[in-house]
């Protein structure tokens, strides 16, 4: 499959305009290893190293939809990885994108991916504490599976804010568009049959 067979497909998925054309601005080849750059347009999950992955584009463009990005907004996302998922936000928003990634080598792999982008910043930390100097964000992404959104991220979200994150076990897990109202999360959306790499 190559990006024009990809974007075909993600939009025979209904996916939104917006989506679609920031997957056709960003190059995931440059986010994955060399040896597998022949398979970057295929909708699957790529190893990226350290046991982690870079997502099924499918599962991506659902997540994108789930957050509701508008121009403007300021993102967090959890388990940034190797970049990707960053550089695709920061074209729907054209606003500052946080990142944090706990793995070390793929926060530096990420910020050598992103260098041409002057609105991202990785940060490598734990990302259940979040970000709180650059606190309250309209949107939070989480990119690995965990049983619950822990509660200092919660905090860091503005009310009406949106959280999009994979919870449950970590053989399978519901993509859940949580809505923060009066300080308390509320689902908005839940879809079942996912499997994303466990929150470290």
């Amino acid at each position: 499959m190559n990006k024009t067979q990809l974007l075909q497909s993600l939009k025979q998925k209904g996916f939104s305009k917006k989506v679609l054309d920031s997957f056709s601005k960003v190059s995931r080849e440059k986010f994955i290893p060399a040896k597998l750059k022949k398979h970057a347009y295929e909708d699957i999950a790529l190893p990226i190293g350290r046991g982690q992955t870079i997502s099924q584009p499918y599962t991506i463009a659902m997540m994108l939809s789930l957050l509701e990005l508008k121009n403007g907004q300021k993102v967090l996302e959890i388990g940034s990885g190797c970049g990707y998922v960053f550089a695709l936000i920061s074209k729907i928003t054209k606003a500052k994108v946080f990142g944090i990634e706990i793995v070390r080598e793929l926060a530096e792999k990420s910020k050598e991916n992103l260098k041409e982008y002057n609105n991202i910043e990785v940060y490598n930390r734990d990302g259940s504490k979040g970000l709180a100097e650059e606190s309250p964000y309209d949107r939070i992404i989480i990119s690995a599976a965990g049983k619950e959104i822990p509660k200092k991220l919660v905090s860091q979200l503005k009310n009406n804010g949106i959280i999009v994150a994979p919870v449950g076990p970590r053989d399978g897990q519901s993509l859940i568009a949580f809505k923060k109202i009066k300080d308390k999360l509320v689902i908005k959306k839940e879809i079942p049959g996912f499997v994303f790499v466990p929150f470290i």
